[in-house]
C-alpha cells in the first residue's frame, strides 16, 4: 500500500498551469490563429474519434448497469459502513455537476433547435406537433443516461478502490492502474504525469469556457430584464461575483460550502420547475415527458451510435461527448469524494438513472414549454432565438408566461449559483489531482477558483470568439482523456470483484 501525502505535484502543476497561461497569451496575441488551429483540430477529432466516443460512452453505461443489477452491486465503497451524506444532499451535489453546465440555457435552446430543424436521423417533421418527441428525445440523449454515466460511475469505482482501500493518491492517473499497475503512481511516471496534466487542462477548458459563456448570457438576461447595458464591464462584474461565491464555497469545503450551495440550488430549481408547471402548459409538459422519454428509450441505441451527417454530429453529439469526457476525470474524483459509504448499486442508480431522469424532466419543463408556445404562436420563441441565441430563448419563453419577469429573474439567480457550484467543485477536484489527497489545502482550492475566474475575464476581454474557441478546445483535449478512461471499463469490474471477496458478498 502506498501512503498518500498532501504535497502538490509541482511538475504537473507547472505544466498544466503553463499550458493554460500559454493558451490565453496566444489568444491575446493572435486570436484568429488560435481559432483556426482549434477549428482544424476540432474537425480532425470529430472525424476520427467521434465513433470511438460513441462506443465508449455506451459501453460505460451498459457495464455500469450490469454491475448494478449483479451481486457486485451490493459492494460498499470507500471503506465506510455508512454514507457521509444523506440521500437528498448527495443527489443535490451530484446534480450540480452536469446540470450546472446546461441546466438553464441549453434546456431552453436545445429542444427548440431540434424542433426547428429535425435531427437527421429522423423523418423531417420540423416545427410540427409530430416534431416534439424527436426534439426532446435528442436533447435527452445528449444530457441523459450516457452523459451522466461517463461523469462518475466506473471511473469513480476505480478511484474509490485505489484511494480508500489501497491508499494510492486520488489522481486521474489511477484510471490507468488496470494497465500499468502500481508503477503508474511513481513520481517519475511520465505516463502518469501526462494523464494528470491532460485531465487538468481538459477540465480547465471545460470550465473557463462556460464561465465566460454564462457570464455573457447573464449579461444578456440583465439587459433584457433591467435594461442594464450588456457590456464587457457588466460581464466582468458578473464573472467576478461568481468567482467570489465559488471561492467562499470551496474554502469552506465539500461538507459545508459546496454542499450548502448545491442544496440551495437544487431547491431553487425545483421551485422554478413547479412554478412553470403551474403557470405553463402543465398537461403538455407531463404528457410529452412520458412520450418523449419512451421515444428516447426506443431509439436510444440508434441515436447513440448514429454516424450519418458528420457536420451535424460534430456540432451536436460529438461536441457534447467531447465536453463531458473532458469533465469525466475531475467529476469522477468529486463524486468519489462525496460517495463514501454508498454501494455500487446506489452509485450507478443515482448517477446513471436518477440524475438523468431529473435532467430530462427539467429539459421538458423549460424546453417543452418553449415548444408549446412556438406551436401556438409560430415565431414567438424561434425569432428571438435566431436573433439573440440561447439566452434569448429562455427570456422569450418566460416572457410568454404569467409572472414571466419573476421567473426570468429566478433563472438568472439559478444560473449564477449553478456556475458557482461547478467552479467550486472543479477547483476542489483539480486541487485533489495535484495533491492526491481528498482534503487538499484551502489555499490550493481557492487558488484554482481565482485562476479560472481571471482567465475567463481575460478571454472575455479578448472577445466573444475566444469563449467559443476555448469551448471547442475541450473536444481536442478530450482525445487523450478518452484513452485514459478506457481501462475503467474492465478496471471497475476487477475492483468490484476484489471488494466483493473482501466484504464476503456471495
Amino acid at each position: 500500500m502506498m501512503q498518500q501525502d498532501n504535497k502538490t505535484d509541482k511538475p504537473v502543476f507547472i505544466i498544466s498551469g503553463g499550458l493554460l497561461v500559454l493558451f490565453v497569451v496566444l489568444a491575446m496575441i493572435d486570436l484568429d490563429m488560435v481559432e483556426s488551429w482549434i477549428n482544424t483540430s476540432f474537425a480532425f477529432c470529430a472525424k476520427y474519434f467521434g465513433s470511438y466516443w460513441e462506443v465508449l460512452l455506451l459501453a460505460n453505461f451498459v457495464i455500469g448497469i450490469g454491475l448494478a443489477v449483479s451481486k457486485l452491486g451490493k459492494v460498499r465503497l470507500g471503506k465506510k459502513a455508512k454514507p457521509d451524506n444523506g440521500y437528498y444532499r448527495w443527489i443535490a451535489m451530484i446534480l450540480c455537476t452536469l446540470l450546472a453546465s446546461g441546466g438553464v440555457f441549453w434546456a431552453a435552446a436545445e429542444p427548440l433547435s431540434h424542433f426547428i430543424t429535425t435531427p437527421p436521423l429522423f423523418d423531417d417533421v420540423s416545427s410540427t406537433y409530430a416534431g416534439v418527441e424527436p426534439a426532446l428525445a435528442q436533447s435527452f440523449l445528449h444530457w441523459g443516461f450516457l452523459a451522466w454515466a461517463i461523469l462518475g460511475t466506473l471511473a469513480t469505482i476505480v478511484l474509490m478502490y485505489l484511494h480508500y482501500d489501497k491508499g494510492y493518491p486520488m489522481k486521474p492517473r489511477g484510471f490507468l492502474y488496470p494497465v500499468f499497475g502500481e508503477k503508474i503512481f511513481r513520481d517519475n511516471s511520465i505516463v502518469g504525469g501526462f494523464a494528470d496534466v491532460v485531465s487538468i487542462v481538459a477540465v480547465a477548458a471545460g470550465t473557463m469556457g462556460p464561465i465566460g459563456f454564462l457570464g455573457l448570457q447573464l449579461g444578456y438576461g440583465l439587459h433584457w430584464l433591467f435594461d442594464i447595458p450588456n457590456t464587457l464591464t457588466t460581464n466582468i462584474i458578473i464573472v467576478s461575483a461568481l468567482v467570489v461565491i465559488a471561492a467562499i464555497s470551496v474554502a469552506t469545503g465539500v461538507d459545508r460550502g459546496i454542499q450548502f450551495l448545491s442544496r440551495i440550488n437544487v431547491g431553487l430549481t425545483i421551485f422554478l420547475a413547479i412554478c412553470i408547471l403551474l403557470v405553463g402548459p402543465t398537461m403538455f409538459i407531463l404528457n410529452k415527458f412520458v412520450s418523449a422519454e419512451g421515444f428516447h428509450i426506443q431509439n436510444m441505441l440508434t441515436m447513440a451510435l448514429y454516424q450519418g451527417d458528420q457536420a451535424w454530429l460534430g456540432w451536436w453529439t460529438v461536441f457534447f461527448w467531447g465536453w463531458f469526457l473532458g469533465y469525466g476525470p475531475m467529476m469522477a474524483i468529486f463524486i468519489a469524494r462525496i460517495s463514501r459509504g454508498r454501494t455500487i448499486r446506489e452509485l450507478i442508480i443515482a448517477v446513471s438513472i436518477v440524475a438523468p431522469l431529473i435532467t430530462n424532466f427539467w429539459f421538458t419543463v423549460v424546453g417543452g414549454t418553449g415548444l408549446k408556445i412556438e406551436l401556438d404562436k409560430p415565431g414567438a420563441i424561434s425569432v428571438p432565438f435566431a436573433e439573440g441565441g440561447m439566452p434569448a430563448a429562455v427570456m422569450s419563453i418566460m416572457d410568454q408566461l404569467p409572472l414571466g419577469f419573476f421567473l426570468a429573474l429566478g433563472f438568472l439567480i439559478v444560473t449564477l449559483v449553478f456556475v458557482s457550484t461547478t467552479v467550486d467543485s472543479i477547483s476542489y477536484t483539480v486541487a485533489v489531482s495535484l495533491t492526491g489527497n481528498d482534503k487538499p489545502h484551502k489555499l490550493i482550492r481557492v487558488f484554482w477558483v481565482l485562476i479560472f475566474g481571471l482567465m475567463s475575464i481575460m478571454l472575455l476581454a479578448i472577445g466573444e470568439n475566444s469563449i467559443s474557441a476555448i469551448q471547442n478546445s475541450i473536444v481536442v483535449t478530450a482525445v487523450p482523456v478518452s484513452l485514459i478512461m478506457l481501462p475503467t471499463l474492465w478496471g471497475a469490474i476487477q475492483c468490484a470483484r476484489k471488494l466483493a471477496v473482501e466484504q464476503k458478498i456471495k
